[in-house]
């Protein structure tokens, strides 16, 4: 970048220096005064990103309990009013609010007027539909400027918004949308993916039968700009307003945990947990993380001028909103929509990367396997245009092996080099380049924020994580209940997150939502600020699900779900690790590993492998996956057997179905074990049914 981009979290820093008497004598220090005296924290975001309300707040933290802590009480808020502040002083600064392509290439730029005039357009139709405060309004919109449209002006309005891709199936849409009952759906007729068109308008009708609590339905014509449908509004009617009543429009003052939206678990077994997060709590969260952690500043300050805030995601994952959210910031922010490998006939992991190198992307961010599949490609950047303007790689989903996070490093050393050098300078020495900064993050959308993340001013390691959040009381604790550094143990928060869920839809005497997150430790363990136990009255600690150790040197290395932990011999292992250590090899795409250790029974661990096209699974390359598990990780860790397949089971937002494929093969049923409608390749499974059929009959055998 250009300017002189200072760190979003030094400039927070200075500022509590300036504004608080505030001084920490490292990371360390501040964080542990933001987990400990939280009321003194989190009033300082909001007066830091200069939060308003027409009411004052009587408390930051009323009651710190653990579900039900209450947050703000008398604060008045809404999203979008927060977002469409920005407007006048973005535009006239010459920064459009969202930049997006497709697959096919076509290119939009939405300005911030035009933002802000289609959004009051929109929520003026839907207030003339009947929406009132409460009501819930689904979607079923691809990663395009629409979705974030509808979106605002949904919740400007107190609509409680929910959303799902149009590459989830009409099962798995149902699964999610039937629980909330919304009064309106938003959908679009088709999408391209993988260089194909895919109609959705059967989805549409059926959707639409099953949703009877629908009474206003509004199509996007995505492959068509001119399709109609009987009984649905247009988009482009329902947006084109432009009167003295958009031009007046100001989204509603609510209070501080007015719903904002309905987000999903990944629904593995059973229906999704829909998940239910405030207004208040996702604003104060999502400019905590998206400024101070992710360091994505606002595209019209001085500091961090031009701004180009790129996060690829689909509309069915958290991602989505967190890249929506930089919005809150007054960035621009830069979305594709589509395939990012291009498809299968046709391999084109440089994609992605024209589309920053054109668009001058400035923060580019993807789930961990798109790095991990660019790598295994043989991708080289330099081939894929001007990439100078990159400064940050933003990660997450799965863990990020040491050995991609090294490649994209390299790649970026060559790329500055190279911009660096003229003719003139050609073999003399150049000013040594500072290294893209890596910010890999692990959260999760039951919070819709980060546990642990990025600090700009940190040193980097490949493979770890460089910080526990701002806020985010995060401790590794072993089986016996106690705090562990240096060890891997379970991933619990200690103490509330504004943007932990208000509730689970539905959920009427919250003990899913207790039994989801709460029910592991006792009430009062650990849940003083600062460490020790508090009075059972406070709740338990949040539970994460998640394996974590935690450097001494505040560095965070996350190792896999802890319910699919790999414990062979009485050692303790995340999946991660051999991962990386068998998905380092070049024969080797994709894998997949799972313990069958349980009650009691021997463990029996097989590794599942993905080969690359012309690799054979002889004992040549059995030997050198071994081999790698042996020196990187153990011989503990060797596997029982190793077998190729021509898929991983993936969830829709990426995820190995670790637990799933474990629990097949303990003997379930696979309609028991694994939602099909919300994975990305169910077609895969059958594979996996058979082979847990030959398993059991060479058991009884």
């Amino acid at each position: 970048m250009h300017p002189p981009c200072l760190p979003q979290i030094r400039l927070y820093q200075n500022w509590l220096r300036e504004q608080r008497g505030l001084q920490f004598a490292d990371y360390n220090a501040l964080w542990r005064w933001s987990t400990t005296d939280l009321d003194a924290f989190w009033q300082s975001i909001w007066d830091y990103f200069d939060l308003q309300s027409p009411t004052p707040h009587t408390a930051v933290l009323a009651k710190n309990t653990m579900p039900g802590a209450q947050w703000f009480p008398g604060a008045q808020v809404n999203y979008a009013r927060q977002v469409l502040r920005h407007a006048d002083a973005a535009h006239a600064a010459g920064q459009p609010a969202i930049i997006s392509r497709n697959e096919k290439g076509q290119h939009r730029e939405l300005s911030w007027p035009a933002l802000r005039r289609q959004v009051a357009s929109l929520a003026l139709h839907l207030k003339a539909q009947g929406v009132q405060p409460g009501d819930r309004v689904a979607a079923y919109l691809p990663n395009v400027p629409e979705a974030m449209v509808a979106f605002l002006a949904t919740v400007s309005i107190g609509g409680v918004w929910s959303i799902c891709a149009p590459d989830m199936g009409t099962h798995a849409v149902l699964d999610r949308f039937r629980q909330i009952e919304p009064k309106v759906l938003i959908a679009v007729d088709g999408v391209t993916y993988g260089g194909r068109d895919l109609d959705r308008l059967a989805v549409l009708a059926e959707l639409r039968a099953a949703l009877p609590s629908v009474r206003h339905t509004l199509l996007l014509g995505n492959l068509n700009a001119t399709v109609s449908v009987a009984d649905c509004a247009d988009w482009r009617g329902a947006t084109a307003r432009n009167d003295a009543e958009t031009a007046d429009f100001e989204p509603l003052w609510l209070p501080f945990d007015h719903p904002l939206w309905v987000v999903y678990s990944s629904g593995t077994t059973g229906l999704p947990k829909p998940i239910v997060h405030g207004h208040g709590g996702m604003l104060l969260v999502a400019l905590q993380l998206g400024a101070l952690h992710n360091d994505v500043g606002c595209s019209y300050a001085p500091n961090s001028l031009g701004e180009r805030y790129h996060w690829y995601s689909s509309t069915g994952w958290v991602m989505w909103n967190a890249q929506m959210a930089g919005l809150l910031s007054g960035t621009t922010c830069v979305i594709f929509d589509g395939n990012p490998g291009g498809s299968k006939e046709q391999p084109d992991w440089g994609r992605l990367w024209r589309f920053a190198a054109e668009t001058g992307i400035t923060y580019f961010g993807a789930g961990a396997a798109f790095y991990a599949n660019c790598m295994k490609a043989g991708l080289n950047l330099r081939d894929c245009g001007d990439l100078t303007r990159i400064r940050a790689l933003g990660t997450t989903g799965s863990p990020l092996s040491p050995e991609v996070q090294e490649w994209g490093t390299a790649q970026f050393r060559g790329i500055r080099r190279l911009a660096v050098e003229t003719p003139a300078t050609a073999g003399l020495s150049t000013p040594a380049q500072p290294d893209v900064w890596w910010n890999n993050i692990s959260g999760g959308t039951d919070f819709c924020g980060a546990f642990i993340g990025g600090n700009r001013e940190m040193p980097q390691v490949p493979g770890e994580m460089q910080c526990r959040m701002l806020g985010a009381a995060v401790e590794s604790w072993n089986a016996e209940g106690v705090p562990v550094m240096d060890e891997v143990g379970e991933l619990v928060c200690t103490q509330p997150i504004p943007s932990m869920p208000l509730y689970l839809w539905g959920d009427k005497d919250g003990s899913r939502y207790l039994s989801s997150y709460f029910d592991m430790y006792p009430a009062g363990h650990g849940r003083q600020p600062g460490g020790g136990d508090g009075p059972a009255s406070m709740g338990a600690v949040w539970r994460h699900g998640d394996w974590l150790k935690i450097g001494s040197n505040g560095g965070c290395v996350i190792y896999g779900r802890s319910d699919a932990t790999i414990n062979r011999h009485g050692l303790r292992m995340g999946t991660s690790e051999i991962y990386s250590a068998v998905e380092a090899l070049p024969e080797v795409l994709d894998s997949l590993v799972v313990d069958l250790e349980y009650l009691g029974r021997d463990s029996y661990m097989p590794l599942f492998v993905v080969l690359r096209p012309g690799s054979t699974l002889d004992d040549a390359l059995r030997d050198r996956i071994n081999a790698a598990i042996r020196s990187s990780l153990s011989p503990r860790f060797v596997p029982d057997a190793i077998v190729a397949v021509a898929e991983v089971p993936r969830t829709l937002s990426g995820k190995k179905q670790e637990l799933p494929i474990k629990k097949l093969l303990l003997g379930q049923p696979i309609e028991k074990v694994v939602n099909k409608d919300a994975m990305a390749n169910p077609g895969c499974l059958a594979w996996y049914v058979d082979f847990a059929a030959r398993q059991a009959t060479e058991s009884a055998a």
